[in-house]
């Protein structure tokens, strides 16, 4: 099939065949990319909103989710997001859910983790990428659209609930807490952080009680509170 790219000059490496005699471009026209099966992508952000300065208990943090109406989850509070376009870049594709699903725009975006258990989503194989930003609530705009039955600011909470480690490993229990008292909703889940000790810091958020949070979306929220409280203890903010 034809090369997936018009212009594919920056790949010709030394410009010599392969070892089946073929240039790039006879590469590319017998190359078939649905010969093994593909994982589908997404993207998911977590908008937090804060009034003032952003201290390290994150005091008054709030996040913006929205509501499913369709399966999986069906009923549940999420991170915008969905599926990623064939020709987008990840955070185009971050920035055009977010609009799609809460009509919020515009925002700076930062992508943050990648989740790819294989047992995260039931329709396929998916991989998400995660990002984040930072907006003052007053200054956006939120309407529900797209698959999103609703879209809302709620208050977030998060607190360490246990913590233990061995020669091998730091374990980390979190309770997160999120609540909107307008629209008569408070849910909390429960995330595991697990940590290698040494130089290469292999980390995993599992998510243990979900709560009323779809997915594996609180342990998403949990590592990009992680990151902001971080933040903000190193720069003295």
């Amino acid at each position: 099939m034809p090369s997936f790219l018009n212009d594919v000059s920056a790949f010709y490496g030394t410009g010599e065949r392969n070892r089946a005699g073929q240039t790039l471009e006879e590469f590319l026209e017998s190359y078939d990319p649905y010969k093994y099966k593909n994982p589908s992508c997404t993207t998911d952000a977590v908008v937090f909103s804060a009034n003032g300065k952003v201290n390290e208990e994150l005091t008054g943090l709030k996040i913006l989710l929205v509501k499913r109406s369709n399966h999986p989850s069906i009923g549940f509070w999420a991170l915008p997001g969905g599926f990623v376009e064939l020709r987008e870049n990840l955070e185009d594709t971050a920035r055009r859910e977010l609009e799609e699903e809460t009509g919020v725009k515009g925002l700076p975006v930062e992508q943050f983790a990648c989740f790819g258990d294989y047992d995260r989503d039931p329709r396929a194989r998916v991989i998400t990428a995660a990002y984040m930003s930072l907006v003052d609530e007053g200054s956006v705009r939120v309407c529900a659209g797209d698959d999103a039955a609703d879209a809302a600011w709620f208050e977030t909470e998060l607190s360490m609930s246990d913590n233990t480690a061995d020669e091998e490993w730091n374990v980390t229990e979190y309770r997160l807490q999120i609540r909107n008292e307008e629209i008569g909703v408070f849910t909390e889940a429960l995330v595991e952080k697990r940590e290698r000790k040494g130089l290469v810091r292999e980390r995993k958020y599992i998510v243990r009680e979900r709560g009323m949070i779809a997915v594996d979306h609180a342990a998403i929220i949990v590592q990009a509170m992680e990151i902001l409280k971080r933040r903000v203890r190193h720069s003295g903010m």
